[in-house]
């Protein structure tokens, strides 16, 4: 049917969709030509109230209540309040001025410490303008806690040096700045803010003890050591057996065929590189306080540095992350970073089977747990690798009796506290 033909009620209908798409057309173009005409007058207006805190909001509130009752019920105590509060925010409005030209540097010494040693900071700020800058507060943030500085009136081309003590009694990964310059009023009404620098991050490694090497894993090694596992191609000979069809042509002992009159081929012991997975779980529900948790860190720190500096291959792994084990000072730094986490996983069976899924088969195990893990767990995580494989569990237990039990397949070496820890690898090793 043409359009001629068409009904007068579909004529109509089709009319009116087409002025209604008409109208949908006009207004959003309505609508984006607005949204650019005030585009700038809003963000500019952004970012004068982004100045405003929160006690200035309760006053500019306040003020505006107080303008509603004297103007519509006439009364004057509340036009006296308006005016007042009024006066206060434009006078907050007269410290807003000025404007800094500084140069400001954080600097840490050292940048890596271990946790109870001394470290300082230093927040030197230059006026690289050529006029005079009025006293200003500047804000700098280290770890948790903030400091605060007042910057004196600086002349062209002056400079003010604050030094300042970084806590270090825990572990941790502190993080100093960015300093902030504050201009404000007294009252806190107003308050602008530059930031001037970056975040500097101060390492504050776990102690360590010195362990020394044990003959399961704890050495440099450079041919491997044997397995009885047997395979038909390594380095340490162990037998010859009957040729099969498949076996590799080169693998025959041409001697001892001609000798028994038939095919023979050699069989060798497998040989392994040292290779150590050492794991810790951080699952909080693992330990009974926080100085348990900071004696598994610090065992766990205490092994990898003996093995990186032994050349061994290492694999360092916990919940969150796998650890950077190219040099001691590489896996001190990500130590810092271990925090008690609300595990993923259920068992810790579990989570060694997933975490360490792409990592190379371990020529030794260890995992560093808190003292309230179960001998049911520890006994699963044991089954988990194979009979020739050995597993050490590092348990920390302050309040416990140091030692070494047997649960499965694993040596459990309880320590109570770090200089323990050397001892107890030592026995278990054997």
């Amino acid at each position: 049917m043409t359009t001629a033909e068409r009904p007068p009620r579909s004529q109509a209908s089709f009319a009116l969709r087409e002025l209604w798409g008409a109208l949908g057309d006009g207004l959003r173009a309505l609508m984006r030509g607005i949204r650019r005409v005030t585009a700038r007058p809003v963000a500019a207006l952004a970012r004068a109230t982004e100045a405003v805190t929160a006690l200035g909001w309760i006053v500019i509130g306040a003020a505006v209540v107080s303008y509603v009752f004297a103007f519509g019920f006439g009364w004057a105590e509340f036009a006296f309040i308006a005016i007042a509060l009024s006066a206060a925010m434009l006078a907050a409005c007269a410290f807003l001025f000025g404007r800094a030209t500084y140069r400001v540097t954080v600097e840490l010494n050292p940048r890596r410490v271990t946790a109870g040693d001394r470290a300082m900071g230093s927040m030197a700020v230059q006026n690289t303008g050529e006029k005079t800058v009025l006293p200003t507060r500047m804000e700098l943030p280290v770890g948790e806690g903030l400091a605060e500085f007042i910057v004196p009136r600086l002349a062209a081309g002056a400079d003010d040096e604050n030094l300042f003590a970084i806590p270090t009694q825990r572990r941790a990964l502190i993080v100093a700045g960015p300093a902030i310059s504050v201009r404000g009023d007294q009252l806190g009404l107003l308050r602008r803010t530059t930031r001037w620098t970056d975040q500097v991050e101060l390492f504050v490694h776990p102690k360590t003890a010195r362990i020394a090497a044990t003959a399961r894993g704890l050495v440099r090694d450079l041919e491997g050591q044997t397995t009885k596992a047997i395979t038909d191609s390594d380095l340490a000979f162990h037998a010859l057996r009957s040729y099969e069809p498949g076996d590799d042509i080169r693998n025959v002992h041409w001697r001892s065929s001609a000798r028994t009159g038939q095919l023979m081929v050699r069989q060798y012991q497998e040989t392994r590189r040292s290779q150590l997975l050492l794991m810790m779980s951080a699952d909080r529900r693992h330990y009974a306080s926080d100085e348990e948790f900071e004696l598994a860190v610090s065992s766990l720190a205490s092994i990898g540095v003996e093995v990186i500096s032994e050349e061994s291959e290492l694999d360092v792994i916990w919940e969150e992350a796998k650890l950077r084990e190219r040099t001691p000072m590489t896996l001190l730094d990500d130590t810092c970073r271990i925090q008690p986490v609300d595990s993923r996983y259920e068992t810790l069976r579990e989570f060694a089977r997933i975490a360490g899924a792409r990592l190379a088969d371990p020529s030794l195990v260890i995992a560093v747990v808190g003292s309230i893990a179960s001998n049911r767990e520890l006994h699963g995580l044991s089954s988990l690798y194979p009979g020739d494989t050995p597993v050490i569990i590092v348990r920390t237990a302050v309040d416990a009796e140091p030692g070494l039990r047997k649960v499965g397949n694993a040596v459990v070496a309880t320590v109570t506290r770090l200089p323990e820890l050397a001892g107890l690898l030592q026995r278990a090793g054997r």
